[in-house]
């Protein structure tokens, strides 16, 4: 059987972070990256190798690999509780990255970016969530929340909540959005009930709930697009 190098041999223009000052992290590969990440490999595998595996285990899909839980990764020989945590930190601050807006907030005016906004954290999730957007008079965004975390089918909108943080924000307007892991973007029964209930209350503090969107992978139903609030 070869016998495998440890990355310190390896030609110093060949190893990943010697080639990612040298090049740029650009020119590393998908598996060089997360070799960078988990700094050492085992007693079996190189840094590359375990990265290899950890791809496998995702099908060498980033995407896939981003909706890796917890115990996936710790099923995958090398990687244990300290290692996931990492990994699952940097999925988390790459979802947050896509939807950070910089110093100006953003001025909604359309479903689309709204979704556009939000879809990066809730598209890949197993599980259902529920946000909420405040907006100010000008339709600008004031702040972005998590509501409520639920199960595989279903969220509570607690609509006391919402109504006194739109208040302590001083929003005018906001927009709900949760999302449906069964890739099915229509809505609910229990969907339209929320919305108007939502709606009904918000309206009593002039509040106005512009729309309620679902994210259902990359595609996502608007409300406000199909007539119904």
């Amino acid at each position: 059987m070869e016998k495998r190098l440890p990355i310190k041999e390896w030609l110093e223009d060949e190893r990943p972070r010697e080639k990612l000052i040298a090049k740029g992290a650009g020119a590393l590969s998908d598996a060089e990256l997360i070799a960078i990440l988990i700094s050492s490999g085992t007693k079996e595998d190189s840094a590359i190798d375990l990265s290899r595996k950890i791809l496998s285990a995702a099908g060498n899909n980033l995407r896939e690999l981003g909706r890796l839980s917890f115990g996936d990764l710790t099923k995958i020989k090398g990687i244990g509780p300290s290692r996931a945590v990492l990994l699952l930190s940097v999925f988390e601050i790459f979802r947050r990255f896509q939807t950070s807006n910089g110093k100006e907030q953003p001025k909604i005016q359309s479903s689309a970016y709204a979704a556009k906004i939000i879809s990066p954290i809730l598209r890949d999730l197993s599980h259902e969530e529920c946000w909420v957007m405040y907006l100010n008079r000008a339709n600008k965004l004031i702040s972005k929340e998590r509501l409520s975390i639920g199960g595989v089918s279903a969220t509570v909108v607690d609509v006391k909540i919402v109504i006194k943080s739109a208040l302590e924000k001083l929003a005018s307007s906001i927009i709900l959005i949760h999302n449906h892991p069964s890739g099915n973007p229509n809505p609910g029964e229990n969907d339209k009930v929320q919305t108007k209930i939502l709606k009904d209350a918000a309206s009593l503090f002039d509040i106005s709930l512009l729309d309620h969107l679902i994210i259902a992978g990359d595609g996502y139903f608007s409300f406000a697009d199909d007539g119904i609030i």
